[in-house]
């Protein structure tokens, strides 16, 4: 099983304590430090390989959301905190999970295991060859099938993400990133930060815009230069 670099992120020594003893029981998690202080954690990620930050969001100096978005892309971030309001935010910084305070820790194994998963090289990774995926809908066990090739665009809408298919439109309660880590690279990508587009539905494209049918999409600044350089590769 894959062993995990973990740290501990909260300003509650209590907290902090009885995390410490939750880590020490699941096999696969190796704790590297546990902090009370944000900005001294971040400090330590700077340097450090660390996988996984179980990560408070109400802290003095600066929240578990903003410091979430500083952290390292590949490293995976739990939530936890004893405000439910904060759970939508959570989404939108793709975490693997959200620990409501108090949990047990039946509740904070099975998060664990989820990022454990995800770390695991190739696992729900789709394959180029492969031609389709599912998605989650409405429901525990809701799943739709959807042919890579009917996917036209992806558009983040906050808290959901909605696939715009050939013959029809899928709400899923999931972040951009999530679907884009499952899609084929070589057939999709990304050209602004709320769209993901299919390269083979492209029919038209200009210095600030792609069309995908009758769809105009804009290009965003940030992810300009590396559709450009996709594209070219592709000119005749």
């Amino acid at each position: 099983m894959q062993e995990l670099n973990c740290i501990i992120i909260d300003d509650e020594p209590a907290a902090v304590r009885l995390l410490e003893r939750y880590v020490s029981d699941v096999a696969f998690l190796k704790l590297q430090g546990a902090f009370t202080k944000p900005l001294e954690a971040l400090a330590f990620l700077d340097t450090n390989q660390v996988d996984l930050v179980f990560l408070d969001v109400q802290m003095p100096q600066i929240t578990g959301i903003q410091l979430s978005k500083i952290i390292k892309p590949d490293t995976q971030i739990i939530f936890t905190t004893a405000y439910s309001e904060f759970a939508l935010d959570s989404y939108e910084v793709a975490a693997v999970d959200y620990l409501l305070k108090p949990f047990a820790f039946e509740r904070f194994y099975k998060a664990a295991l989820k990022a454990q998963i995800k770390f695991s090289p190739d696992v729900n990774k789709q394959d180029d060859n492969e031609d389709y995926i599912f998605i989650k809908t409405d429901g525990k066990h809701n799943f739709n099938r959807v042919f890579i090739n009917d996917i036209l665009f992806i558009e983040g809408l906050k808290n959901y993400v909605s696939v715009e298919l050939r013959e029809e439109q899928i709400i899923t309660y999931n972040t951009l990133k999530y679907l884009s880590d499952r899609l084929p690279e070589t057939l999709f990508i990304q050209i602004h930060k709320s769209y993901i587009v299919a390269l083979s539905h492209i029919n038209k494209i200009d210095n600030d815009s792609v069309w995908v049918g009758i769809k105009q999409l804009p290009i965003g600044n940030t992810y300009r230069k590396n559709f450009f350089e996709v594209i070219n590769k592709r000119q005749l």
